[in-house]
C-alpha cells in the first residue's frame, strides 16, 4: 500500500485550502511545505513498518512530532488563528486517516 507522497500532499492541501478559504493565499507558502512534510513522514513510517524497524509507539511519536511542527508553523501566522490552524490541520490529516489506520493501527 505505498503512500504516494505527491498525490497525498495535494489532497491534504486541497482540504486545508477549503478550511482556510481566503486566508490560503497568505498561508500557502508555509502550509504547503508542512503538509508535504506530513505526507513524507507517513511514507517514511510506512517504509519503516514494512521493514520491521518502527514500532506502533515510534510511529505515533514520529507522526505527532510532525503534526506539532505543522501546528507551530501555522499558528505562528498572524493571519490564521489557532482554531483555524487546527481545523486546517485536521482536515488535511483526514486524508491520511484510512491509510495510516490500516498500516499502523493508530489513527
Amino acid at each position: 500500500m505505498a503512500i504516494d507522497v505527491e498525490s497525498t500532499a495535494k489532497q491534504m492541501i486541497a482540504e486545508a485550502t477549503k478550511v482556510l478559504g481566503g486566508k490560503w493565499k497568505d498561508a500557502r507558502g508555509y502550509a504547503e511545505p508542512e503538509f508535504k512534510k506530513i505526507a513524507m513522514t507517513v511514507a517514511t513510517i510506512e517504509q519503516g513498518r514494512v521493514a520491521g524497524q518502527i514500532s506502533d509507539d515510534d510511529a505515533r511519536a514520529l507522526l505527532d512530532i510532525q503534526k506539532n511542527a505543522t501546528r507551530a508553523v501555522l499558528t505562528a501566522l498572524e493571519v490564521i488563528g489557532v482554531a483555524t490552524a487546527e481545523k486546517a490541520i485536521n482536515a488535511a490529516l483526514a486524508v491520511l486517516a484510512a491509510p495510516v489506520k490500516k498500516l499502523l493501527a493508530i489513527v
